[in-house]
């Protein structure tokens, strides 16, 4: 009998949410594919503010558990597990809502209120398995640069295109760390998306409109567009 994917991960057979696939593929990746597993409702206390876990989601509506903080009030209900896909909270379906969105669904919610969630775990199988070593040529016999990106896109083509520099690799991780802080969420292919946008920016206030004109919906407080804009600024002066 045939499973429905759950989520694929790159380059590992473990459910490692850092390599979660989302919407860009390296010319020498694996991917390994996660079935659905045991589905669980599991009711839990808010007693704290903060949940304590981390989400993100594959790009098509499918939010995931990506980190669990220690000694949190998720940590304690010991069958959440990262990895888990959050398929609906307090009875409401989840699926086909962004991740970020989910996080403040989360963080709505009333402290002291007992809130119920729906979770599927991924199966767990192959653990004693490592992938095959990785070759370096492409199918046309090539030498990868090692630095191309498939980018995959809901509407077009996929495209090769080259992947970030150093530097931008390295604004795009604190941007990163920067919308885990502040949303909870961890999105590599948004904070890229913010890097790019203020490349060319000269100040903070041509950030805002920039990330306006292509961020809207996500209405990022003043405070968060500064951190970003100082980040992005310390990486281009070599501050990291």
């Amino acid at each position: 009998m045939s499973r429905e994917i759950l989520f694929c991960t790159l380059n590992t057979h473990k459910i490692d949410m850092d390599k979660l696939l989302g919407g860009q593929i390296g010319l020498e990746d694996f991917i390994f594919a996660h079935v659905k597993g045991v589905k669980k409702e599991v009711d839990v206390l808010k007693s704290e503010d903060s949940l304590g876990l981390t989400i993100t989601d594959n790009g098509a509506g499918y939010a995931f558990i990506k980190r669990i903080k220690d000694g949190s009030v998720i940590d304690r209900v010991k069958v959440i597990s990262v990895g888990d896909h959050i398929e609906g909270i307090n009875g409401k379906n989840i699926v086909g809502i962004r991740h970020y969105e989910v996080a403040k669904m989360l963080k709505d919610l009333e402290i002291s209120q007992t809130f119920t969630l729906k979770l599927i775990e991924p199966m767990k199988a192959f653990e004693m398995i490592e992938p095959r070593s990785k070759g370096g040529k492409l199918a046309d016999g090539n030498i990868s640069s090692g630095r191309e990106t498939l980018r995959l896109r809901s509407k077009g083509p996929a495209t090769v295109e080259q992947m970030p520099s150093e530097l931008e690799e390295k604004a795009i991780k604190k941007v990163d760390d920067l919308l885990e802080a502040y949303m909870g969420i961890r999105d590599i292919e948004l904070a890229a998306t913010m890097v790019e946008a203020g490349r060319e920016k000269k100040n903070p206030d041509e950030l805002a409109v920039a990330f306006d004109e292509t961020l809207g919906d996500f209405g990022f407080p003043d405070e968060f567009v500064f951190d970003v804009w100082g980040a992005i600024g310390d990486v281009k002066q070599g501050r990291f």
